[in-house]
């Protein structure tokens, strides 16, 4: 039998297998809303019958926001918009488990889309004021952002409380925690760009004070919802944040109840090199997992079955993230099912199979 196929349970949310869509942001949202792009978008990957699908990172305060196009679950505006695009998802395909990733961007705030630049855009160009733990720009020569207060932290993490809250009102599944590439939370955890002296900066225990601070809140706040958190295991360059620091997090978050933790690499700092190829994050999970006893998803460059099914079978990950495959092709895992000899539930619009070798690998 195939281990990618087989389900998984994360805190009370069972997954039908171990295929997640990782979050991928569409900047394409008006006002932090979603539009007819997001329906069509996700209700697309609804119906490719995955494990679980995360939609994109979606910002707790409006300057949380990467960019003036990203989702946001901030006010009851935000909230009933992203209540009709998650009703009209789970109308088209119920079984199809969603999760949301809820993100402060930080000092990589206030950029345009990325195919129009990129940088910091003023408040006169339709951005904002930008706040990391540092008075630190992402690029060199842009503005720095403001260092955060205390009262900043405070509002923050009250932020991310009242977001897991909406995203219990408007129906999702799980919530992701985004502490990953170079994000607010991110900017915490790592020497290059947390230069605090207060009991936030310093030691690692104290990079990690907030991450964990969040996360604890966030837990108390919906303790009936699966709850995970996206890190980036190393920052790929000397004097940042790496595996070892990630493992002592982990650690920590474990005693915290994380039902997940995928993860990424990379993101803080531009200067950074990345060895990218398949596979090359794998062994971040692996470690994780190996120290810790929380469900862990790897990411990145995985785009072949028997790839997917390797990383399963030999325990180097509990789940595989396939991103960029999945938006080339949404029915990848129709074609996994069929190559590994597995079943798959689709939808029974889409019953019309040929007859023969693939009808028989899936459920109407």
């Amino acid at each position: 039998m195939s281990k990618l196929f087989t389900p998984i349970t994360l805190g009370h949310l069972q997954l039908p297998n171990r295929i997640i869509i990782p979050p991928m942001c569409q900047y394409s949202a008006e006002n932090g809303k979603p539009t007819a792009w997001h329906t069509v978008h996700y209700g697309n990957f609804a119906l490719s019958g995955v494990g679980m699908c995360i939609i994109e990172a979606t910002a707790v305060e409006a300057i949380g926001r990467i960019s003036p196009y990203d989702l946001g679950l901030w006010d009851d505006e935000t909230e009933q918009a992203m209540t009709t695009l998650i009703q009209s998802i789970k109308q088209v395909q119920p079984s199809t488990p969603l999760a949301i990733q809820l993100a402060h961007a930080g000092r990589k705030s206030s950029t345009p889309k990325p195919w129009q630049g990129s940088g910091y855009i003023t408040p006169q160009q339709g951005g904002w004021p930008i706040i990391a733990p540092s008075a630190l720009p992402f690029f060199e020569g842009d503005t720095a952002p403001e260092a955060m207060s205390s009262q900043m932290i405070e509002r923050v993490i009250t932020s991310f409380v009242q977001a897991a809250q909406r995203a219990v009102r408007i129906g999702v599944d799980a919530i992701e925690l985004h502490a990953a590439h170079g994000y607010l939370l991110h900017e915490f955890l790592s020497p290059l760009t947390n230069h605090r002296t207060d009991q936030y900066g310093g030691s690692l225990e104290n990079r990690m004070r907030l991450v964990l601070e969040v996360f604890k809140a966030m837990r108390q706040a919906v303790p009936q919802l699966t709850l995970g958190i996206r890190i980036s295991a190393t920052d790929w360059i000397e004097g940042g944040w790496d595996i070892e620091q990630s493992v002592c997090l982990a650690k920590q978050l474990q005693s915290l109840t994380c039902d997940f933790i995928h993860v990424s690499s990379g993101g803080l700092v531009p200067q950074a090199t990345i060895p990218v190829g398949p596979n090359y994050q794998v062994s971040f999970a692996e470690r994780i997992k190996a120290e810790t006893a929380i469900p862990t998803i790897t990411v990145g460059m995985i785009t072949d079955f028997m790839q997917a099914e390797a990383i399963i079978h030999t325990k180097q990950a509990d789940m595989v993230a396939v991103g960029r495959m999945m938006m080339y092709n949404p029915r990848w895992p129709w074609q996994a099912a069929v190559a590994l000899g597995e079943k798959l539930s689709i939808p029974r619009q889409l019953r019309f199979l040929p007859p023969g070798q693939y009808a028989e690998h899936f459920n109407a």
